[in-house]
């Protein structure tokens, strides 16, 4: 019987952890279990207790890899809202396992994107890919992330980045306001990209439209507007107002619709800024949070447009072949492509 990959994707709600198998060229998961994170007093007792319940021990772990939702310095990482200090050495050595590696989740995906199987992703724009170019994967969610990845003797690289905090540059007039008032708002020197692209910008443009006083249909969403713009994030109750705004763009509401426009293309410009900065030859993705809940705003000309708008580089855009990751378990799918690496190269 072959060997066995352990995965896990931690966040601050929720983590996940499966063992996978090696199937010619695929990753097969035998199996998955979740686990409440603030239940647990640290990883540790987790994977303990996962590796008792489902390894057979006839059949050995040769490595794993876990995505933390945090920065990962030296083998070391600490999750800021569950208040844990991971290092990957302890973790294996507990687990018992030769190799396990800490990797931040949304660079972990990296690692991913060249085994994707058609159903986890879908085309948005066709291109020609270099097979040894660089990759890159934007996704907006509750920030914004972004990642690269790089062809080495020993394979893949993914390289973690926090692009989404470098400055916004508005490109229209309409940005330009959103930006001012936003600074204002917040009571903010700078504004980053994230600010407006991400599930929290989409849910602050659409106030941006309110305080304009722009009309929708007797605003059915004015309430849920003033109370989450009132209440703090975490607030039992708060209205999910980014989500609300997406649906009623769904309805045909004109203002929904507006501020879903305009993020799509502050979103787009990102992606195409994104593909510039790294050159990346080898393809794109857009993940994170929203992508699959957008992917129709990202299949239209109010994503793509922008995206493709770059100047003396729209043609190396424009040729680039541009996917939506949609697949809800992509980082627990990634950390294993990471950990069949570890296994390969030892």
């Amino acid at each position: 019987m072959s060997s066995l990959l352990l995965a896990g994707d931690l966040g601050g709600t929720k983590t996940l952890l499966a063992l996978y198998e090696r199937e010619a060229d695929r990753l097969i998961c035998r199996v998955q279990q979740r686990y409440n994170s603030p239940e647990w007093p640290s990883l540790a007792p987790m994977l303990q207790s996962f590796l008792a319940d489902h390894h057979d021990q006839s059949r050995p772990v040769i490595a794993g890899c876990i995505a933390v939702a945090g920065p990962v310095q030296r083998g070391k990482a600490r999750i800021t809202n569950l208040a844990w200090d991971l290092d990957e050495k302890e973790l294996a050595s507990g687990a018992g396992l030769t190799q396990l590696e800490l990797v931040n989740d949304f660079a972990v995906l990296v690692y991913g994107l060249p085994h994707l199987e058609p159903h986890q992703q879908v085309l948005l724009q066709q291109g020609n890919a270099d097979p040894e170019g660089p990759l890159a994967i934007i996704g907006a969610g509750t920030g914004l992330g972004m990642a690269r990845g790089i062809h080495a003797k020993e394979g893949l690289i993914a390289l973690p980045s926090e692009g989404g905090h470098r400055e916004f540059a508005p490109r229209n007039t309409d940005e330009l306001l959103l930006m001012g008032w936003l600074l204002r708002l917040l009571k903010l020197e700078r504004l980053s990209v994230e600010r407006v692209v991400s599930g929290t910008g989409l849910g602050l443009i659409y106030l941006w439209l309110l305080h304009c006083g722009a009309m929708d249909e007797n605003y059915p969403l004015k309430a849920a507007a003033d109370a989450w713009q009132s209440q703090p994030p975490g607030t039992p109750g708060r209205p999910d107002l980014p989500a609300l705004v997406a649906a009623r763009a769904l309805e045909g509401g004109p203002l929904a619709l507006k501020a879903q426009e305009l993020w799509l293309g502050a979103y787009g410009s990102a992606t195409g800024d994104l593909a510039i900065h790294d050159l990346a030859s080898g393809g794109i993705w857009v993940g994170g949070g929203t992508a699959h809940k957008q992917l129709q705003g990202l299949q239209s000309q109010a994503f793509l447009a922008p995206m493709r708008h770059k100047g003396r580089f729209s043609d190396f855009v424009a040729g680039l072949p541009v996917r939506a990751l949609i697949d809800d378990d992509a980082g627990l799918f990634s950390a294993a492509c990471r950990a069949r690496m570890l296994a390969e190269c030892r």
